[in-house]
């Protein structure tokens, strides 16, 4: 791919501008009585989310994303008086796997945003004691070395029995969920269900798959009724979802990396729906463009690799010699094979943007983005200009935006 086209995709091509009024700070309180716009072939109608049925194509195969958002936010206060805040990243040791960093005990480091930060010295351990399933534990955070500013060990222990406390369940009575930044408000007892989607299970994402924040029970059913599948995986969302882009050459961004899992049954039910993928979400479609990519990788490389895709990864090759989505998924399910696996869990850091081309997904339910960002090219990448001509729609009807707001159906 010719690299100075892609220098030439400029971020000021991307923005439009979104009155902080127009940004949801509260959801709906029935998750399915939010509008959708529908973009299918450049037409547009407008409808409200619990039709989404009425308007996805025959053979429908829907991909929603499972994770589950963990309170991922926590507080220390030092003798001094000091608050100190860490927000919770990644996890680093004992392992950087997140659902198995969920279940260990005793001890823990994870890469963290620190609040406060000059507040806090190398050699301070901060203390505090909580109740966690009825019992009384020490927990203390320490700043693991100077080489990694950002790692933090948490270390906890039952005081009164030997009992081992899970992470999982240390952060579920010591941490808070997590907000947008762009909500600018506290987090509130409602917002511990609200901003879960109804199917969340695998805890680890420190934000929400929000696209799937307007399906309910009823209208999964009535999907089901229609005869279009529903499929899951897991991609945990990380808070580099929110970094805005900063440069005005979109290509020096950094892009965050985030954890993907995806099961045998999953890659065996793509391959039988080929043409009829519709990811539930940004996180979704990142997650099925990288699966794509890994199995070019084992193509290419005939051997083992890691699962890993680098942002640009996709730029570097001619379309005319790819693989098909079929084969590239054979491989991935060989390689499965071959070493005995259930699941895969890889990272990717892929950033879709205009020239991008979509291997997997043949369109998205999606809600309306922050202007100048990542998930905006990925929209672009998706429908061309018309993104401009989606978002000005949502703005005439009064639309509700970003994480709490309403919904699209974007159908090329």
């Amino acid at each position: 791919m010719d690299y100075t086209s892609i220098n030439q995709i400029k971020l000021a091509d991307f923005t439009y501008d979104l009155p902080d009024e127009r940004i949801a700070k509260f959801p709906l309180s029935q998750r399915d009585q939010s509008k959708l716009q529908v973009y299918q072939k450049g037409k547009i109608t407008h409808t409200q989310f619990y039709h989404i049925a009425d308007f996805l194509p025959e053979n429908s195969f829907l991909v929603f994303n499972n994770t589950k958002v963990i309170p991922a936010r926590i507080h220390f206060q030092k003798a001094t008086g000091a608050t100190i805040q860490i927000f919770l990243l990644h996890p680093v040791a004992p392992t950087p796997v997140i659902n198995l960093a969920m279940e260990v005990s005793t001890q823990c480091v994870w890469e963290c945003m620190i609040g406060n930060r000059k507040r806090w010295k190398k050699g301070d351990i901060l203390t505090q004691t909580i109740q966690v399933n009825q019992q009384a534990v020490a927990v203390s955070a320490s700043l693991v070395d100077n080489e990694h500013e950002n790692h933090v060990q948490l270390s906890w222990q039952a005081i009164n029995t030997n009992d081992e406390i899970r992470f999982v369940d240390l952060i579920q009575a010591l941490g808070e969920i997590p907000l947008p930044p762009y909500l600018n408000r506290d987090t509130q007892a409602s917002d511990y269900e609200t901003y879960q989607t109804i199917y969340s299970q695998k805890k680890g994402a420190v934000a929400a798959p929000t696209a799937g924040l307007h399906f309910t029970e009823s209208v999964l059913a009535t999907l089901a009724a229609k005869g279009i599948q529903q499929e899951f995986l897991t991609l945990h969302v990380g808070a580099g979802t929110f970094q805005p882009i900063k440069v005005e050459n979109i290509v020096e961004h950094r892009m965050h990396n985030e954890q993907i899992v995806f099961s045998r049954k999953n890659i065996e039910n793509l391959l039988q729906n080929i043409g009829h993928v519709i990811p539930v979400g940004t996180t979704s479609m990142r997650a099925l463009e990288s699966l794509y990519w890994y199995g070019v990788k084992l193509i290419q490389a005939k051997e083992d690799i890691p699962f890993f895709i680098e942002k640009l990864f996709p730029y570097q090759h001619d379309s005319m010699e790819l693989p098909t989505l079929e084969a590239s998924l054979l491989s991935i399910l060989d390689n499965m094979n071959q070493k005995n696996l259930e699941e895969i869990t890889g990272e990717t850091e892929i950033f879709i943007f205009p020239s991008y081309q979509l291997r997997v997904c043949k369109g998205i339910i999606t809600n309306y983005h922050q202007p100048e960002s990542t998930l905006i090219l990925l929209i672009a990448a998706l429908i061309g200009e018309d993104w401009r001509k989606v978002y000005q729609e949502a703005m005439n009807n009064d639309y509700r935006f970003l994480s709490y707001g309403d919904s699209s159906l974007l159908l090329p």
